[in-house]
């Protein structure tokens, strides 16, 4: 039986002798490797943190302390520590773990996260929580370099600063976010000297100015003072003291000994506290730490070789078609620059950034900043595209509306992962970009049915003067053939891909292609549909939609959105505009609740946006129009 077995809780590890942990910690890293090579998930990130996460629950009494783990796909540690070791292997499994900490998952999870920056703010908004209620208990966040570039971080410390609350904020420093760290403060944090070696340089210096004769003393305490400024100079602690956190670290974040003996002293003191550990991405797997960005997300893989065991796909993903097709397209266009939030792989930016490197810029987690910097650019006369996921384009909405659409800009969104992703769950699925971009004034959207259409949208965007959004969902191209030269669609055109005078279905984006395979299926249930590619949720073909619906009224719209404010809510609004309704409608796409995690093939079919899912909703919307049966009268006997 391993030591983790033994561990229900983390009562039960506070029972283990010291000298065991390393061992628990390697048990730990097999586990998790083996999990995650079986399952994906984030591997890198979740390796390096092991003995940060036996060393708190070591020391701290969770969950009357309360930890929050800043984004969470560090936390695997975590959670085989606090009574989730035999449901491990579940992990972003449908109905299983979750691959971030999530609040109804356990009451040692004490804060859902998927999303960088948010640990500080919240971990210090429940101090003040327990304050007001006499509760004395601790809260400690843990926070990634890489997450240090948002300035939400910065807006929490210099409250927790000016409050004075004992907060303790755990800085993990492995020099990277998903990608290598970029900026100023990735310089900063690379420039440490360690506590072994400045704590020996401080005593032997002292001794030696002690020992000078009747001034010795007095120079001493001098350099006492002046030491505490040259440590600030040479450590990350001149930033982080200048927001009045007693600044502790460097020190090594897979040393247990010194992790378990300084969080025991730092946990008895009052004001805010940041402990800098500096730890290494993938540890324990040689795979991991040579390759972290490849590691850092991760499908299957051979755990001997670290090979993807995920079959290969001849089909290129929409991120590589798009990746590919801005290289050609700034190789033709010198105004054209391209912008990402620490995702140049993920966003297939990463061969750009090679060729064009003073055009690429990631300007780290910051999605916000990224959004007004492309603004400015554009207002130079640069081309910005801003590559950036769905659901962190959020993070961004204030700058899209007032730095961009106000003065009508010509920024390019490449919103991708526009729908559902899968197995990363709520805090990742972009089931709200249609509803949160297609409100705003002067801002086009659009979402391409393939990647044929993907390119001749961006030809589209990037000769527009004005914001565009183009959304395209994660996973494989459909495998249509490529124009060699694209051409630029009319903006608000949208494509009649099939005729039929029995039902009218309008999808939009990756609901094209299943439009066209439900189309076929209904055929043999004697149901005759005409399918409408909208390309453009902004602005709408009008004309198209309601010549169409006039003709054919009965109506089904598909999207992958929230229905909310989606591409079917657009729909209504304008037939209602223009008298066209009553009709019979009814629209087809995500509920009004947070999507679980889960396969995407999974998660599509239960929300009834799989061919099966269109057929049936299609055919249940073609029985409204049927005729009743007739009625039979039955004669009552005496």
């Amino acid at each position: 039986m391993g030591l983790l077995e033994t561990i229900q809780s983390p009562a039960d590890l506070k029972k283990m002798p010291r000298h065991e942990l390393p061992e628990l910690a390697a048990e730990i890293r097999r586990i998790i490797v083996d999990v995650v090579s079986q399952n994906g998930g984030h591997l890198a990130s979740s390796l390096g943190a092991v003995e940060l996460a036996i060393a708190i629950h070591y020391v701290f009494d969770t969950p009357e302390d309360k930890v929050i783990w800043d984004v969470g796909h560090q936390s695997y540690a975590h959670k085989l520590l606090t009574g989730r070791h035999a449901q491990f292997h579940t992990l972003r499994q449908y109905g299983g773990l979750s691959g971030f900490t999530k609040r109804s998952e356990s009451p040692y999870d004490t804060f859902t996260t998927g999303h960088s920056s948010t640990s500080i703010s919240a971990a210090l908004g429940m101090i003040c929580a327990n304050r007001l209620q006499g509760k004395t208990s601790k809260v400690v966040a843990v926070i990634g370099d890489g997450s240090l570039t948002a300035g939400l971080a910065y807006e929490a410390m210099n409250q927790a600063g000016d409050l004075h609350k004992d907060l303790i904020v755990i800085l993990n420093d492995n020099d990277m976010s998903i990608a290598r760290n970029v900026g100023a403060l990735s310089s900063l944090l690379s420039r440490t000297l360690s506590g072994q070696r400045l704590q020996s340089w401080r005593k032997d210096f002292g001794e030696f100015l002690k020992s000078v004769p009747r001034i010795g003393d007095n120079i001493y305490q001098w350099a006492k003072r002046s030491e505490e400024s040259f440590k600030t100079f040479i450590t990350p602690g001149m930033l982080f003291e200048a927001f009045n956190f007693d600044y502790f670290g460097p020190i090594n974040g897979h040393n247990l000994t010194h992790l378990i003996s300084i969080l025991s002293n730092i946990k008895n003191l009052r004001d805010p506290v940041l402990l800098h550990v500096t730890t290494t991405k993938g540890k324990g797997y040689a795979q991991a730490e040579e390759n972290p960005v490849y590691f850092h997300g991760v499908g299957c893989f051979d755990v001997t070789t670290g090979t993807s065991t995920v079959p290969e796909c001849p089909l290129p993903s929409y991120t590589q078609i798009f990746g590919d097709f801005m290289v050609r397209l700034a190789e033709q266009n010198d105004r054209i620059v391209a912008v990402t939030a620490a995702m140049p792989e993920g966003t297939g930016l990463a061969r750009f950034a090679e060729q064009f490197p003073e055009r690429f810029y990631d300007v780290g987690i910051a999605e916000q900043h990224g959004v007004t910097f492309a603004a400015g650019m554009a207002t130079e006369g640069f081309r910005p595209v801003v590559a950036i996921y769905s659901t962190f384009l959020q993070r961004a909405y204030d700058q899209i509306i007032h730095d961009v659409c106000i003065e009508n800009l010509p920024v390019v969104f490449a919103v991708d992962r526009g729908g559902l992703v899968g197995e990363d769950g709520p805090t990742h699925h972009g089931q709200f970009d249609i509803s949160f971009l297609r409100g705003l004034p002067n801002m086009v959207v659009m979402a391409p049915k393939d990647e044929n259409e993907l390119r001749r949208m961006l030809v589209t965007a990037l000769g527009h003067d004005g914001p565009v959004a183009i959304r395209y969902p994660r996973g494989m191209a459909m495998g249509v053939p490529l124009d060699e030269d694209p051409t630029p669609i009319p903006i608000g055109q949208a494509e009649v891909l099939t005729e039929g005078e029995d039902l009218l279905l309008l999808a939009i984006g990756r609901m094209v292609p299943v439009a066209v395979e439900a189309c076929d299926a209904l055929r043999t249930h004697g149901i005759a549909c005409t399918v409408v590619n909208g390309r453009f949720v902004k602005p709408l073909d009008s004309k198209r939609i309601i010549r169409l619906a006039q003709r054919i009224p009965n109506l089904l719209t598909l999207e992958d959105n929230a229905l909310q404010g989606g591409f079917g809510s657009a729909v209504l609004e304008l037939l209602s505009d223009h008298g066209a309704l009553p009709l019979n409608i009814q629209r087809l796409g995500l509920p009004d609740q947070f999507v679980e995690h889960g396969s995407a093939a999974i998660l599509r079919a239960k929300y009834g946006l799989d061919t099966a899912g269109v057929v049936r909703a299609a055919r249940q919307l073609m029985a409204r129009v049927q005729p009743p049966p007739p009625i039979t009268v039955v004669a009552q006997g005496n």
